[in-house]
Parts: C-alpha cells; sequence; structure tokens
C-alpha cells in the first residue's frame, strides 16, 4: 500500500488506541491526549526517524520546565506588581533563556520546546492548576504530568512511522529498455 495510506492507518488507529486509553482505562492519571498529539507531530515535522526521538523530546522537557517557571514567576512576582507586568517579565525571561538553550545541541529544536512551554502553560491555565505548581501528583503538577504525555506523543509518533514503514510496498523498479 503506498506510504500515506500506511500513515494514515497507523497514525489513526494508535491515535484512536491513545484517545481511548488516555480518556478510559487509564484516565485516573490524568495524562493529557492534547500534548502526546502535540508531541506526535513535532515528532514527523522534524523528519521523524530516531533522530526526531532524540532532538525532540529533550526539547519538550526544556521548554515544559521553562514554561513550568514562568508559571512560578508569575504566581511570585503577581502579589507585588499585578498579573500582566509579572506575566510579561516572567514570559520574556523564560522565553530567552528557552531560545539561548539552543546553543547546545540537546535543546537544538526551539519549535518543539515551544510546544512543551505552551502544552506546561496551557495545561495549568486551562485546567486551574496555578495552585498545584509544585505538587507530587501527577494529574495536577503540569510540569510531570505535560513531560509524561509528551514524552509518549514522541513515542507514539515513532511507533506510528514503524508500523506505517512495515505496511507500505515498495513501488516496482521501472523495467529499463
Amino acid at each position: 500500500m503506498p506510504l500515506l495510506t500506511a500513515l494514515a492507518l497507523s497514525i489513526g488507529i494508535l491515535g484512536g488506541i491513545a484517545t481511548y486509553l488516555f480518556v478510559g482505562p487509564a484516565a485516573a492519571l490524568g495524562l493529557q491526549i492534547w500534548a502526546a498529539f502535540v508531541a506526535w507531530a513535532a515528532y514527523y515535522h522534524s523528519g521523524g526517524k530516531e533522530a526526531s526521538l532524540r532532538s525532540n523530546i529533550p526539547a519538550h522537557i526544556w521548554g515544559a520546565l521553562l514554561g513550568w517557571v514562568a508559571l512560578l514567576g508569575i504566581n511570585a512576582l503577581a502579589g507585588s506588581l499585578g498579573v500582566p507586568l509579572a506575566a510579561g517579565i516572567s514570559v520574556a525571561v523564560t522565553v530567552i533563556v528557552l531560545v539561548l538553550g539552543a546553543n547546545l545541541p540537546l535543546f537544538s529544536q526551539i519549535p518543539s520546546a515551544v510546544y512543551g512551554y505552551a502544552c506546561v502553560a496551557a495545561y495549568a491555565l486551562l485546567a486551574g492548576k496555578l495552585a498545584t505548581l509544585t505538587s507530587a501528583s501527577l494529574v495536577d503538577n503540569p510540569l510531570v504530568n505535560i513531560i509524561v504525555s509528551m514524552i509518549i506523543g514522541s513515542l507514539l509518533g515513532w511507533l506510528s512511522e514503524k508500523i506505517a514503514t512495515a505496511l507500505a510496498t515498495k513501488a516496482p523498479a521501472a523495467a529499463s529498455a
């Protein structure tokens, strides 16, 4: 079968299974399927293969860590500076550090670092987790939750590619004249 068809099948079926697990039997873990899909997409936009795992997972973690630090900074500064100024300062400082981190090969995937940063901020802000930033709970701590969710998503990207490659047929060689 054509590679695109194989990819559609492997990504669709694994995506359905992952969604079922995240919102069904594993729901008590509180993992975020949307963050897994963000990491899954990052795997492919980075070219796939093991190289994507080696570059994206550390970048996702780096970005998630800095997003979490920004949220801690906002919480610490909001009382004296107000939320808008505290948020502006915290984001400015942590994003500068995030991009400068790309000087290290381990953190060179800037878009993937931004995805980790944004996913931590999204989960914390939308799920009301600003008061639980330092919780030891997988469900309540946005940093831990998003890192685990994104690692799973990256691994699902790798697995979907392996399955698609196995399913795809090679085009027959052209006959020579």
